[in-house]
């Protein structure tokens, strides 16, 4: 034990004394000693007082500066082993204001800090020389922004997820320099190419080279107009010679020699990737153990304020919490980060613990031989292998008005025998319909489906599975074995709707890629021989809820009261249950630029909806409560996770990590992941109703209890006319309540309705 003293001893004069050299830390000649470190933490303050203090911290780390509760709080300076280091403004043991990051590497970033994360106007100097100045959003560049670069390149404009995106004009140090739009960090859209010799091109572009329509002029007057590509078979123009060119009789000229010679040298820098972000970075702190029980050794302390505790002490910290209750945010500290929290550092009171279902790992029946629907999956499944499998001219997003009339449908007939277009089949003679196939064709690949992945998806050796119990409407739901897509077998009037719909359909998610809508890869109708004759027509959608994550809660909101209670019991209630609009208690808050988009997008989207008539229409909202892996040592976010780990309904569990957060930032094939909807990163806000109102009040009261989530949603159900059908059950069910509470209203008051509501629960997290 004396050794291992010695050790430690030894250890803490070397940090003190390179932690003098980097602070330039000025006091007697002789070093402060570890009985003077205790001495300091034995003073006790009282609860809410700010005071100043130097820390040598057992890990090796320094910390000077000021302090709230026995976190850093105000202005102070950190310095962590690895040369990393920290001088500004905290918030209650998180990176909060302005503040310089400095890596051992020689980067450094100065700006606004926010939680943790370089948040704000801020400026990053990397390591080869590179400075980036302007807007920054959670660790990424976001926003307007000048980036020059170390070899003389600059750009100046918008940037998106740390990548240039929208508007913006990068110089070439050779004097070259293009104006125009961005995408993923290429050349993307329409702009203008200028070269130092005069030269310049205007048109489309894609991934960094001419693609599409575009001219290229030249100084002496000659220009070229056509269709680019780097293709040479499929580019095509016309060139026009200045009249020196005429009289010359130069008239040759290769299009090619842009993209052989003129872009040349036109690349762009590619982006720098931090090692290390400030937000993953941890502030190791020791508290006194004077305060509590002897028989306890206080553990690590996180940056945000929680306590690192190993595995083994994971059942010791549910006996502390137990023994702590609430009585102060002083005593929480000794909990380890396996319990929600009762107070965040940042002052937001942190998610309590609420009961989430069980996880059902593999929703519906597997329809295997048998099963009453056994031979119409057959049917399906063999149809759709023909008619995708079919060969064809190749599918092109320019179709003609004739290809979206709903008489455009080819029908194919499967004998079991086989035919010359047709696989012999175990199955019964069943005919097959397929409607408008060269717009379905057009949307798979407009929504980037791989033919033979969406045969292997449906047609596969897998069989689908049923989901237990139809919808609402009488239709039933199919999900493929790999969950990415979801058939629904439909009404006549609602093929009748998509077919009407078609066209304006195509438009809208083709003009707007991040729209909410259900995506339709497919419209079909079986008919089976025999003397009933029976038709199932069905449609393939995109199933919302493929992903990895395990969705907890999902919600059916559409912004009326009437009938919108799940009638289960909570003991009842599975990850499964969809629950509707009164049974929703949570406000979703997304981050500023996403929660603009989603405003944006809900607006064209209940536009295009209104235009075409329909209504009874839903957000579905999957929520994913975030889990960290409880073997790594990572940072803790501070935000409360209820999760259900397969044991005790009692036993909640706060796993969340904020390092997870971080290396999904980091990390590009994450961000290209996260799309409007679909695995994104948000909290919600728990809410309560008051007890009277519990089944009139819409949204509930905020309780100030936070969480971590990764929601998915997006708008279903946009099939329903609001025909004479609907109209009567409208004038029915205004006669026992408030005509305004009930689903079946007329489009327009539908659509302003149902925004009003999702712009309530959907709400800006500041």
């Amino acid at each position: 034990m004396r050794a291992w003293e010695a050790t430690i001893r030894i250890t803490q004069a070397a940090t003190r004394k390179r932690a003098n050299t980097i602070f330039c830390t000025q006091g007697s000649s002789s070093p402060t000693t570890e009985e003077e470190n205790e001495e300091q933490d034995d003073h006790i303050y009282a609860n809410g007082e700010i005071f100043h203090a130097e820390r040598f911290l057992p890990n090796g780390d320094y910390y000077s500066g000021y302090w709230l509760d026995n976190f850093p709080h105000g202005q102070g300076k950190y310095w962590w082993t690895d040369g990393c280091m920290y001088v500004g403004d905290w918030f209650r043991g998180k990176t909060m204001g302005k503040g310089i990051f400095s890596w051992p590497s020689g980067a450094m970033y100065e700006g606004n800090f926010k939680t943790g994360f370089m948040d704000g106007d801020g400026t990053y100097t990397g390591p080869n020389g590179d400075t980036y100045r302007g807007c920054w959003i959670m660790n990424l560049k976001h926003g307007h922004g000048v980036k020059e670069y170390v070899n003389g390149d600059c750009y100046d404009g918008e940037w998106c997820r740390g990548l240039q995106e929208g508007q913006g004009r990068y110089n070439w140090k050779n004097g070259n320099y293009y104006v125009g739009e961005w995408k993923n960090g290429t050349i993307f859209g329409k702009g203008k190419m200028y070269w130092t010799n005069g030269n310049v091109y205007e048109g489309n572009w894609e991934d960094g080279f001419p693609k599409g329509n575009g001219t290229f002029k030249w100084t002496d007057g000659s220009f070229y107009v056509g269709n680019w590509s780097k293709d040479p078979n499929e580019q095509n123009g016309t060139f026009y010679p200045s009249t020196s060119l005429l009289q010359t009789g130069n008239l040759e000229w290769d299009p090619q020699q842009v993209f052989n010679v003129d872009l040349v040298e036109c690349t762009i820098c590619p982006p720098e990737k931090v090692p290390i972000l400030p937000s993953q970075k941890k502030l190791a702190l020791w508290r006194s153990s004077k305060a509590v029980d002897s028989n306890i050794k206080p553990r690590r302390m996180s940056l945000d304020g929680r306590i690192d505790a190993p595995p083994v002490d994971r059942e010791f910290g549910r006996i502390r919490l137990s023994d702590v209750g609430g009585t102060s945010a002083s005593t929480s500290y000794y909990l380890d980060d396996s319990i929600v929290g009762l107070q965040d550092p940042d002052g937001c009171l942190r998610g309590s613990p609420i009961r989430i279902p069980k996880v059902v790992k593999r929703q519906g029946q597997t329809i295997s031989k048998g099963h009453k629907n056994y031979e119409l999956m057959l049917n399906l499944q063999l149809g759709i292998r023909v008619s995708v499998g079919r060969p064809g001219p190749p599918p092109s997003l320019d179709l003609k008005p004739s290809a979206f009339d709903p008489r455009e449908k080819y029908w194919t007939r499967f004998p079991t025998e086989g035919s010359k277009i047709t696989p012999p089949h175990p199955s019964c003679e069943f005919r097959w319909k397929d409607y408008c196939p060269k717009v379905f064709r057009a949307l798979r690949m407009l929504f980037k489906v791989d033919a033979a992945d969406y045969m292997i998806s449906i047609c596969g050796n897998d069989a689908l599975r049923e989901l237990c119990s139809p919808g609402k409407s009488g239709s039933f739901f199919y999900l493929t074995n790999d969950d990415r897509y979801m058939i629904k077998t439909m009404k006549k009037a609602e093929t009748k709707v998509l077919l009407r719909m078609l066209s304006a359909y195509f438009n809208h998610v083709r003009a707007f890629e991040n729209t909410l809508v259900t995506k339709y890869y497919g419209l079909h109708c079986v008919k089976l021989s025999g003397p009933a004759q029976k038709k199932v027509r069905f449609v393939i959608m995109g199933n919302l809820f493929c992903t990895n994550y395990s969705i907890h809660r999902r919600f059916d909101l559409k912004g009326s009261t009437f009938g919108r209670m799940t009638d289960k019991p909570e003991s009842e209630i599975e990850a499964t249950t969809t629950l509707k609009d009164l049974d929703l208690n949570f406000i979703f808050r997304l981050q500023k630029t996403w929660f603009q988009e989603f405003r944006r997008q809900v607006d064209r989207d209940c536009e295009f909806m209104e235009q075409e008539g329909v209504m009874d229409y839903s957000l579905l909202v999957g929520i994913h409560f975030r889990e960290a892996d409880s073997t790594e040592d990572q940072t803790s976010s501070g935000s409360g996770t209820p999760i259900d780990n397969g044991g005790s309904e009692n036993e909640t569990f706060a796993r969340v990590s904020r390092a997870d957060m971080d290396q999904l930032l980091l990390d590009q094939e994450g961000w290209a992941s996260i799309k409007l909807g679909i695995n994104m990163p948000a909290r919600v806000e728990r809410t309560e109703r008051k007890a009277t109102e519990a089944e009139t009040q819409l949204i509930g009261d905020p309780t100030g209890e936070l969480y971590d989530v990764i929601l998915f949603f997006g708008v279903i159900d946009i099939l329903q006319d609001y025909d004479i059908t609907k109209k009567l059950e409208h004038a029915y069910k205004s006669m026992q309540c408030d005509p305004n509470s009930i689903s079946a209203v007329d489009p327009k008051a539908y659509s302003r309705r149902f925004r009003d509501y999702i712009f309530k629960v959907f709400i800006e997290d500041n």
